[in-house]
């Protein structure tokens, strides 16, 4: 994994952008492991790739568009597919992106120009752990389930590589029994704290992630739909687990490089998931269930109090996960790891709450912020 990784994340691909040559020589390298692994060819005509050509969004509340033509302000995006074919009646999806933001641009949240966003978690590490999953099953006998590996592109862009896999599938998707995202799966932290979203998108995933857990701290999200690629195949209902290990400082920024990712959570996370399969193995086709979009319940608003929520706390507030620049927060000296319990009137009990208490304010207003560090209680004065 570190090997794939280092190579993924390197500074000669400049950050694995969709459609330029950083990400062909990615996919090229992808299709190589696939082969030396021995998946057979899924792709288009006989190959490990599907390509999609699109028109970049001028507006980026502009829906993009698939077409055919072939212009100058076209770019080409490559699915890169393996398949294990175990003669099964229903076939696994094994997911991960490979694209990232190559010298910035939309999404990055680097501000000093150009620089190369090498996303060795975004997501070489998911990359990495499709790859040895692929080679671990590959060595499996009397599996029940065919496995169909899928490098997606165009994720950064917003999911067009999952997205037009969906809409034209290279096997038949009713014949998909469930499908397994990772995406940022290379920063476990000391708690072992991971992510697992889709648990409600099937009756049986909560009890099988439960059985197969020896040492993780699981933080479960029921809803099947998120940012990620996963999301493609929910919406065509199809069960999904998502893999996430949470964000960092280093996200979406030149930070993220191979040197920074825990490979020893990697492998612990890769045979996680393993152990999960080899239990849903004989469940025959998974039962699959609709969960309310907890994206839509998300309450708009106008200010923000400049810190990363740390999505894998799962006690009373919402602990930070760092600090921004010149923000509320930072001018307020709320640091890394302090927990926000109340903003306002308003009590914050969770990452929902919390944004609540967040919608109720508008720029120039000033309020009192109150954080738990540690065992002290303290309370600061911000204005939005």
């Amino acid at each position: 994994m570190k090997d794939d990784v280092k190579f993924l994340a390197s500074d000669s691909l400049k950050g694995r952008e969709t459609g330029t040559a950083g990400e062909i020589a990615a996919a090229e390298y992808i299709a190589s492991r696939f082969e030396q692994i021995g998946l057979s060819k899924k792709g288009q005509q006989n190959s490990y790739f599907q390509t999609f050509s699109f028109k970049p969004k001028s507006d980026p509340h502009q829906q993009i568009t698939f077409t055919n033509d072939q212009g100058d302000q076209m770019i080409t995006g490559t699915n890169v597919i393996g398949f294990l074919n175990n003669e099964a009646k229903h076939t696994v999806v094994i997911g991960a992106h490979y694209d990232h933001l190559g010298m910035g641009g939309e999404g990055s949240l680097h501000r000093e120009g150009e620089a190369i966003h090498n996303g060795a978690d975004d997501n070489a590490s998911g990359v990495a752990i499709m790859l040895a999953l692929a080679d671990t099953l590959q060595q499996a006998k009397n599996l029940q389930n065919n496995y169909l590996f899928i490098a997606f592109s165009g994720e950064e862009m917003g999911l067009l590589g999952s997205n037009y896999f969906t809409k034209n599938a290279t096997l038949p998707l009713d014949g998909i029994n469930y499908m397994i995202n990772m995406d940022m799966v290379g920063r476990l932290n000391e708690e072992r704290a991971l992510a697992v979203h889709g648990v409600g998108t099937s009756p049986v995933f909560s009890q099988s992630l439960f059985s197969s857990n020896e040492d993780f701290k699981l933080v479960e999200h029921e809803s099947g739909v998120g940012p990620s690629d996963h999301t493609s195949f929910y919406l065509n209902d199809i069960p999904v687990l998502h893999f996430f290990t949470g964000q960092h400082a280093d996200y979406h920024r030149p930070g993220d490089d191979a040197e920074k990712l825990n490979y020893t959570g990697m492998k612990d996370i890769k045979d996680f998931i393993y152990t999960l399969m080899l239990d849903l193995d004989d469940n025959g086709e998974l039962a699959f269930r609709k969960t309310k979009d907890e994206s839509e319940e998300v309450p708009r608003f106008k200010v923000a109090l400049g810190v990363v929520p740390d999505y894998l706390f799962d006690r009373k507030g919402m602990r930070i996960d760092g600090v921004s620049e010149n923000k509320p927060a930072q001018k307020a000296e709320l640091k890394k790891g302090d927990v926000v319990i109340q903003l306002g009137a308003q009590k914050v009990t969770d990452m929902m709450s919390y944004m609540k208490a967040l919608s109720a304010f508008e720029e120039k207003d000033t309020t009192t912020v109150t954080v738990k560090r540690k065992d002290t209680i303290l309370k600061r004065k911000i204005t939005f």
